[in-house]
Parts: C-alpha cells; sequence; structure tokens
C-alpha cells in the first residue's frame, strides 16, 4: 500500500536502500574554513579537531605559530592547543576521546578535548633518528594504537592501553625502486598489521615475519599505482583506488573480491570510507569524497552521486558515516529494515498497516478498523517493531508518530508487557538530549547501546554537563553520586572561595536520596590542589568519622584524626591511628593530643601495658597519675620478686596522689613482711623451718596459734588491729584442731565470747565430740538451742527443747526424722508434746 513518508531522503544501490538525513548543520566560527584545514573528527558524535594543512599554500591571518582548535559538532569551539613543539605530522582520536598528536621526531602527545596535555611519550630511538613521515591512529581490541612510518620506509606501531611502553617494529618492506603511496591499518583479533599499495602492489607487514609478503593482480582493469587504501570499521573489508579511477572492493584478506568499479575520475578523492551496517551484519558499500561531490558504490558496482559545494570529510562510525562540511552535517546509513518495513511504499507488513491505521484512527475515519482486520493476528510483531524503528529516527516527529503507533497498537494486545514501549521514550528523551546544539553528540541508538550509558554519563561529565547528565542518570535509573562528585571536584580546582566552595557542595549534596556520595574523596582532590583549609572543611561533612582518617594525617590534623576515630567507636581504628600518629610527632605533643580523649588514651595505655612499660610510665608521669604510678611500681615489684624494697616508694605514689587507704596498707604490709622475717629467723631456729614470709595477717597469726605462741599471736593482732571476734574465731579452730578441749573450755569462760558459742558448738561438732558440744549448747541462744541438738543428733534434748518453747516447727521437723529412723519411742513423745500444745492453743 502507498505510504508517502519519510521517504525522500532514502536511495537505493541494488538489492538495498540507503538513506542520507541531516544532522544538526554546526555553526563555525567566522574565521574558520574548513577547505584549508586538516580535520579530524572523532566517532560516536565525538569532538572535531582542525588545524591549518601545511600542504596547501593559503594566507596566513594573525600569528603563523600552528594552532590546533577543537570543536563540539555543533561548531561550538572547546579549546585552541598553541603548539609549541616540533613538526606535526598527523593527528587523531583515541576510544576515550583523547586527541594524539604525532610529529616528526616520533614523539607523541596527547590532549584532552579542553586542550590540557595528559601525556607524552616516543616511538622509540630509531624512529626518532629517522624522522616521521606519517603517521596513523587506529582502532583496535586493545584500544587505541599509534603507527608511524619513517622516512626509510619501516613502520612502527605502539597500543596506548597496554603498560608496554615500546614501540614495535613491523617487518621490513620488500626492496623496490618505488615508494609506497598509501597504507592502513589492519586489527585481527589481537594482532595489529599494515596494508601498503606500492606500484600494483600490495605489501602486508605482519608482526613476527622478517619480510613483508606481497600480493599481485588483485585488480583486472588497466592502472599504474594504487593511490588509496581504506578498511571498514570492521576491518572486515577492503577497498583500494588506483590512478585511474578504478575502485576495488573485496574482503580484508584479499582472497574475495566483491566488485571492480569504474569510477571514471582522473582527479584524486580526498577520503573513501565503508558503510556499515546498522545491524552490524557487514559493510555493504563505501563513500568516496571527491572535493565537490560524493560517490556512493556498492559491492555490485551501483552506485549514487551527491553534490556539494565545499569541502567534505567522511567520519566512518559503527553503523553508517557521518559527512561533515563548512555547510552541513549528515549521515548515510544503510537502511534499518524495520524502517523500510513501516515506509517503504506499497509494503505489506504488518507495521505498515499498523501505522496506516493510527493515522485513519486519528482522522476518525471507518478504514482503521479495515487495516487492523488485514493484521489482527501479528499485532504484537507490528507493535515491536514500531517501536525499534522509532529508535533510529533522529526527527522527534517521526519518533512521536511511531511511538504513538505502537500505543495505538498494544491496546489490541490482550497480554502486552509495556517495558519496550517505556524504555524506548526514556532512550529517545536521553538521545534527544544528547543530539541538542547544546550538548552536540549525535549519537544513533546502535551507538548508544554499544557505548553504554555509563559511558555516555562518563563522556557528559568531562565535558562539564553536570546537569544533563545528572537528569540523564535519573531518567535511567543510573547512580548520580557519582556526577556529583565530579561537579565538586571542578568546583574545588576551578572556584578559589573555600567557604562559597563548601556551602555549594553542602547544599548540592543534601539531599537524602542521593546515596554514596563522599566529602573525603573531594577533600582528596582539594588536598592534592594544596587547598588545605578547604580539604579539612570538606571532611567536616563527612558523617562517617572513620573514612575522615586517612586524610587528616596527611594534613597533620592529628588531634581531629584521634577525634573522628574515637567518634567513630573502633577500638582496632582507634589503636592503629595512635600508632601511626606516634611515629610523627614528639611524644610530649602526642601525650598532650591523647590525654583529651579518654577513650584513646585508655587504648593507648592497654596498648603500652603489652608493648612498652616504660612509655606507659611515661604517660603516668605526664598525667601526674600517681595511682597508676604507685600500681605500676607495685606490679614490676612482683614481677621482679623485690615487692618489700619497693613498698615504701609505692606508699609514698598513693600518699601523693591522695590515695591514703592504699598508702596505709603499703606500710601495713612493709611493716608485717619485715616482722614475717624476723619470725622466720626466730622459730625457723626452735621449730625448723617454718616459712611466715608471704601469708596474710590472718595466716601469720594462726601460723602462731599452732606453734602455741599465744602472746605473738596476740601481740601481731594487736600491731595490725585484727577485731576480737576474728582472733576469737582463730583461737577457737586452733584449739579444736590439737583437741584441747579444757583449755577451749578455759577459753570460753575466760570471758563474754564476743561471737556468742555457736562456733564452739560447730568446732566440737566437726571433731565429733557430742560431750563437748552439749556444754556449749547450753549456752546458746534459746531460740538455737533446738537447731544445735538437729545438728548434733541430739533429738530427744532437741524434742524436749521445742516443747519448752513451744516450737511446733521443730517438733514436725522431728517428726519427720522419726519416722525416717523408724524409732518409735521418740515418736510417741513428739505425738504426746505436739498434742498436749495443741490443746493449750
Amino acid at each position: 500500500m502507498p505510504i508517502m513518508y519519510n521517504t525522500g531522503d532514502w536511495f537505493t544501490l541494488q538489492p538495498n536502500t540507503y538513506r542520507k538525513f541531516d544532522l544538526h548543520t554546526p555553526d563555525w566560527p567566522l574565521d574558520l574554513d574548513l577547505e584549508y584545514m586538516k580535520v579530524v573528527c572523532a566517532p560516536y558524535g565525538g569532538p572535531i579537531a582542525v588545524t591549518r594543512d601545511p600542504q596547501q599554500i593559503v594566507p596566513i591571518k594573525g600569528t603563523a605559530k600552528p594552532v590546533i582548535r577543537i570543536f563540539d559538532t555543533a561548531g561550538q569551539e572547546l579549546c585552541k592547543i598553541w603548539w609549541n613543539h616540533g613538526k606535526l605530522v598527523s593527528m587523531g582520536w583515541s576510544d576515550m576521546e583523547e586527541l594524539i598528536c604525532v610529529q616528526d621526531d616520533a614523539l607523541v602527545f596527547i590532549y584532552d578535548i579542553f586542550g590540557q596535555e595528559k601525556e607524552s611519550y616516543s616511538m622509540g630511538q630509531e624512529a626518532s633518528l629517522t624522522k616521521i613521515l606519517d603517521a596513523k591512529i587506529f582502532q583496535s581490541s586493545t584500544g587505541t594504537g599509534v603507527a608511524v612510518m619513517t622516512t626509510n620506509g619501516r613502520i612502527f606501531l605502539k597500543h596506548n592501553n597496554t603498560k608496554d611502553f615500546r614501540s614495535r617494529l613491523l617487518p621490513e618492506v620488500p626492496k623496490s625502486s618505488s615508494e609506497c603511496t598509501c597504507w592502513e591499518l589492519v586489527t585481527e583479533d589481537r594482532n595489529s598489521y599494515c596494508l601498503l599499495g606500492r606500484d600494483r602492489e600490495i605489501i602486508k607487514l605482519f608482526p613476527g615475519e622478517s619480510l613483508g609478503s606481497i600480493t599481485r593482480n588483485l585488480i583486472d582493469k588497466s592502472f599504474e599505482r594504487i593511490l588509496l587504501i581504506a578498511v571498514s570499521y570492521d576491518h572486515q573489508n577492503l577497498a583500494l583506488y588506483t590512478n585511474t579511477g578504478v575502485l576495488w572492493m573485496g574482503n580484508v584478506d584479499m582472497k574475495e573480491k566483491y566488485c571492480e568499479f569504474d569510477t571514471g575520475r582522473k582527479d584524486i578523492p580526498k577520503q573513501i570510507e565503508w558503510i556499515m551496517n546498522a545491524d552490524k551484519t557487514g559493510s555493504d558499500a563505501v563513500v568516496i569524497a571527491y572535493p565537490s561531490f560524493l560517490l556512493v558504490v556498492n559491492r555490485n558496482g551501483d552506485k549514487n552521486l551527491f553534490t556539494y559545494d565545499n569541502a567534505i570529510y567522511l567520519v566512518s562510525e559503527m553503523d553508517g558515516v557521518r559527512i561533515l562540511t563548512h555547510n552541513s552535517h549528515e549521515m548515510i546509513q544503510k537502511l534499518p529494515k524495520c524502517v523500510q518495513n513501516i515506509f517503504a511504499i506499497n509494503s505489506q507488513e504488518p507495521s505498515s498497516f499498523l501505522f496506516e491505521a493510527q493515522k485513519k484512527f486519528q482522522e476518525k475515519s471507518y478504514q482503521a478498523d479495515e487495516y487492523l482486520s488485514l493484521f489482527r493476528d501479528r499485532v504484537d510483531a507490528a507493535v515491536d517493531e514500531c517501536i525499534e524503528a522509532a529508535g533510529y529516527e533522529f526527527c522527534t516527529i517521526t519518533q512521536k508518530s511511531l511511538m504513538r503507533t505502537s500505543y495505538f497498537g498494544k491496546g489490541f494486545i490482550a497480554s502486552h508487557n509495556p517495558d519496550k514501549h517505556v524504555q524506548m521514550l526514556r532512550i529517545l528523551r536521553v538521545l534527544n538530549t544528547l543530539r541538542h546544539p547544546r550538548i552536540a553528540m549525535p549519537l544513533t541508538i546502535k551507538q548508544f547501546q554499544h557505548l553504554k550509558p555509563e559511558v555516555i554519563l562518563a563522556r557528559l561529565v568531562f565535558r562539564k554537563h553536570y546537569a544533563i547528565a545528572i537528569q540523564v542518570a535519573k531518567h535511567l535509573k543510573l547512580p548520580e553520586s557519582w556526577i556529583l562528585e565530579h561537579w565538586a571536584f571542578h568546583k574545588v580546582m576551578n572556584d578559589k572561595n573555600d567557604n562559597e566552595v563548601a556551602r555549594k557542595i553542602t547544599e548540592k549534596f543534601k539531599n537524602p536520596s542521593i546515596e554514596g556520595i563522599s566529602f573525603c574523596n573531594i577533600a582528596e582532590k582539594a588536598y592534592a590542589a594544596g587547598r588545605d583549609e578547604l580539604a579539612i572543611k570538606l571532611l567536616e561533612l563527612e558523617p562517617r568519622a572513620f573514612l575522615q582518617i586517612p586524610l587528616l594525617l596527611k594534613l597533620g590534623k592529628y588531634d581531629r584524626a584521634v577525634q573522628s576515630a574515637t567518634q567513630s567507636g573502633d577500638t582496632e581504628l582507634v589503636a592503629s591511628i595512635l600508632m601511626e600518629i606516634k611515629k610523627k610527632m614528639m611524644l610530649t605533643n602526642f601525650h598532650m593530643i591523647i590525654r583529651e580523649y579518654p577513650m584513646a588514651l585508655n587504648i593507648y595505655k592497654k596498648i603500652m601495658n603489652e608493648w612498652s612499660r616504660t612509655a606507659l610510665y611515661d604517660i603516668y608521669n605526664t598525667e601526674d597519675d600517681h595511682k597508676s604510678i604507685a600500681e605500676y611500681h607495685f606490679k614490676n615489684a612482683l614481677e621482679s620478686d623485690s615487692l618489700e624494697s619497693n613498698l615504701p616508694i609505692i606508699a609514698n605514689s598513693y600518699t601523693q596522689g591522695r590515695r591514703n587507704v592504699e598508702a596505709e596498707l603499703c606500710s601495713d604490709t612493709n611493716k608485717l613482711m619485715k616482722l614475717q622475717k624476723a619470725l622466720t629467723n626466730k622459730y625457723t631456729s626452735i621449730y625448723g623451718h617454718i616459712p611466715f614470709y608471704g601469708l596474710s595477717v590472718h595466716s601469720t597469726i594462726e601460723k602462731l596459734l599452732e606453734l602455741g605462741e599465744m602472746k605473738e599471736a596476740e601481740k601481731v593482732k594487736n600491731d595490725f588491729k585484727v577485731p576480737e571476734r576474728r582472733f576469737w574465731w582463730l583461737r577457737i579452730i586452733s584449739l579444736s584442731n590439737k583437741y584441747k578441749w579444757d583449755d577451749l573450755e578455759k577459753f570460753s569462760k575466760s570471758k563474754k565470747s564476743p561471737i556468742g558459742y555457736e562456733p564452739f558448738v560447730e568446732v566440737c561438732l566437726k571433731q565429733n565430740n557430742l560431750t563437748e558440744a552439749r556444754k556449749y549448747i547450753l549456752k546458746c541462744r534459746e531460740d538455737r538451742k533446738s537447731y544445735w541438738y538437729i545438728r548434733a543428733g541430739l533429738y530427744d534434748e532437741a524434742a524436749d527443747t521445742a516443747y519448752d518453747q513451744k516450737d511446733f516447727n521443730t517438733l514436725y521437723i522431728l517428726q519427720q526424722k522419726a519416722n525416717t529412723t523408724g524409732n518409735r519411742q521418740l515418736l510417741e513423745k513428739i505425738n504426746t508434746y505436739i498434742a498436749v500444745l495443741a490443746s493449750k492453743k
């Protein structure tokens, strides 16, 4: 069915259809004339580098010093590079959008798109000595490479992305009286090799071989020499152009020839580029740029001609060829199948019917239903094809029509998944934004999908389009924190007002929806730029204290580093920071810092307690911590077995620390140790070896009582103010252990017992002496007698006492015991007592 819509830019090279459509026309500066310039364009809508062509004679305006000007695709000048080096031989763009410039002494300079020199290197001493005749910048699987041809015909290669800084020398060119007229680089897997044109032959220089191989008789038609070599973007196809205007097309290994085409032109083309298919299935045609027209030729020898008024420059892309002139910016590409299915005349595809049905529906025509009836069982395929076609279109009106058609069609699908539709809307919005002259990145959807959104965001950020980058990230649901960080880096490097920079960064980063922001990264950038005060201000904004510490140490802000470490609560972090700071400053200053932070001080003390006692003593001394000094001496004295000699020092430290109790204890301990020494010497001569040394006051008295030295024991008791109750206990235990029951009885009658008489009962029972125990039970309190009678097993006496005291509970306990033991006489007695007491209630 006929659909006359958007097909005016189509042209046919049998059996395929191509299209040439406008991109945004550049607005070049008035002083720029591309006709007299060397122009190199980066792929994927990248920047354009322009410098005067030294081979053309033109009037010089202003300075004669070479200048490289870099523009975006909208003609906006990004920077100027004043060339202060040697003779510039060639330049080109890397896959990272870096401008690579090669000069005749084999030096290579790399610049960013804003003219900042990033690095430089040499292609080698041999290349430098023989001088460079020409250079090529090429793309390979390992990244961007540089190839140079010296004046003696040798070729050197180097890949910028490899760590090897040496260049590789390709095989020697077979000797001949003729010079090479053209050359090109080809990448095959991980190897890059060179093809050279010389007279009627092609020379292949493959790495690892000693001499290049020659291929002849490729072209059947008459010619004298090959003038141009062109390799397709995917390095699979080769085109050769001769001095007689014959174009040879074939695969890159030259084993298959597609066609030979006689252009009929005697003038030399400026460029030849292959048109890559949008679906990356290969290349079927080449574009030949002459000074004033373009010739497009396909594999079958079919052609099309386009005329231009001025200089033409071709940019090979992964899905077509861009055409840049002073007045236009266009693209030629093979027509995508989905676009052809929709808009081709007399198309019978479901997507074409759906597009027409949607138009009729908008016109409120009944014919919409007639079109729908033609493909109702294939609506889903038609919708998908409309969505896909919208991605290939640069015209926003066409995009809207196709997306409106897909939206209309999905209403006739019962269980349609809208993800494709929504995703394409997002991508189109991003693509249209990138194509705007302000951004000037005219990407196709295939280029967008190949680069990935992350790379495109990185390129926007590098161009300082921060606001657009953030909006694109939000739209594609990608992280935006790193974009803000780059914006902050830019502020740090360019805004000299510290307070203003800190304020702006705080305002931008205060959005709670933004995660992953690190003020420390920005502070690190400020520190690298020599702006220490700004770095400190930014560090104060970092909520995660542990991230601040590395930079604080670099800045020499040790007190803040300790503060941040303690605030984090991480003891291991605090310990590592303290050890790091201790190495970098005087010990007194270090002590002054950590004494302000109790947690850090305690951790340091703990570390030093294990590693260095001397350092621990130093910090105690610095703090006038006399209690800790005393404990330090005490611990050392115990470990060195010199406690007695150190006790006066320890007591003095406790006294200075106003620890009177501890000081008094040290004095008493010292007095006790001297006493024990004397006692050991005194009684060892009498009783043999008697060790008193190291015993407590309690044990010392106990030992004296065992020896029967009552007077000495009482003296120790009085000297060390041992309580009377304790002394009585010791005396009772000592007499019972020796079975001196008479002495025990005398002792009990010597005066009123300060501990009562129950201890007497207990020691007697311990020695199983019931006779003596009865004596002392009688002296116990009335309410405790029954208990001790039961403990002694004197149940009759216990029953009598309980009856006298009317103690039912004890009687019940005795009743249970009588039952258990089977003592009927006792049981009857208890039952009688219980009955009598119960009757008196």
